[in-house]
């Protein structure tokens, strides 16, 4: 049996370089008054904690998972419009070019750089890691960073803050939350165009079949089973 990769750690360096990413984009939100909350300054914090646990349990390389966590959803773009899949590739420009600003690569010390040939060989595994994140831009992930910071995502749309970020969407959409005559799309085929339960049949219960990790594989299936509760407490009150 192979030796289990020993698991990656931070350094000052990149302890240092994280707090000025996370203070970044606190002033960037704060200045462009973003109030969506599925996709506030909290969806960032947790994408980010929940790719550095998969990154230390699979022996990815934090040196690209943290900055391309933080920076994944650099630019927004709502889900209802059409540019919507040029998202992910707009975000890794702007955010790569954001961290040369920063002279994030050679801030950091050699341990942290992981192997990388040169800064724009690591920059440009942070630019595939968050091109490669959306479900909208249909990128397969190539580098095991990639699959990471994947997972982390589609990993906060599900469970109990899946069913609370897909409630905030609804909202900011003005759909209505069911179908008034089949809720849970029993006699029909999902349309989350129009009503927001549909989005899980849709999408969301189908999301641990998309894990790229053994990690967020198994994350992803006890969060599905807090969705299928929910709904089945849903049935009950509606």
């Amino acid at each position: 049996m192979a030796a289990a990769q020993p698991a990656p750690r931070t350094s000052a360096a990149l302890d240092a370089l994280e707090l000025a990413l996370r203070a970044h984009l606190a002033e960037r939100l704060s200045r462009e008054g973003a109030c969506d909350p599925a996709h506030d300054l909290l969806h960032l914090e947790r994408v980010a904690a929940t790719a550095k646990r998969i990154a230390r349990s699979e022996g990815a390389d934090l040196a690209v998972i943290i900055p391309a966590a933080w920076l994944h959803d650099y630019v927004t773009v709502p889900k209802d419009d059409p540019r919507r899949s040029q998202a992910s590739r707009l975000s890794a420009e702007l955010a790569c070019r954001h961290l040369r600003e920063l002279g994030y690569a050679s801030a950091l010390d050699r341990g942290a750089r992981c192997g990388h040939a040169s800064a724009e060989e690591l920059y440009a595994a942070i630019g595939h890691a968050i091109e490669a994140h959306s479900f909208s831009a249909n990128i397969a992930p190539q580098t095991l960073e990639a699959k990471v910071v994947q997972d982390a995502d589609r990993l906060d749309g599900i469970g109990a803050i899946g069913v609370a970020r897909c409630f905030a969407c609804a909202g900011t959409l003005n759909r209505p939350f069911y179908s008034p005559t089949d809720p849970f799309c029993t006699t029909r085929e999902p349309d989350d165009a129009l009503f927001t339960i549909d989005h899980f049949y849709a999408k969301l219960f189908t999301t641990a079949a998309t894990m790229q990790t053994a990690a967020g594989r198994a994350e992803a299936e006890k969060r599905v089973e807090v969705m299928r509760r929910f709904l089945k407490e849903l049935g009950e009150e509606i």
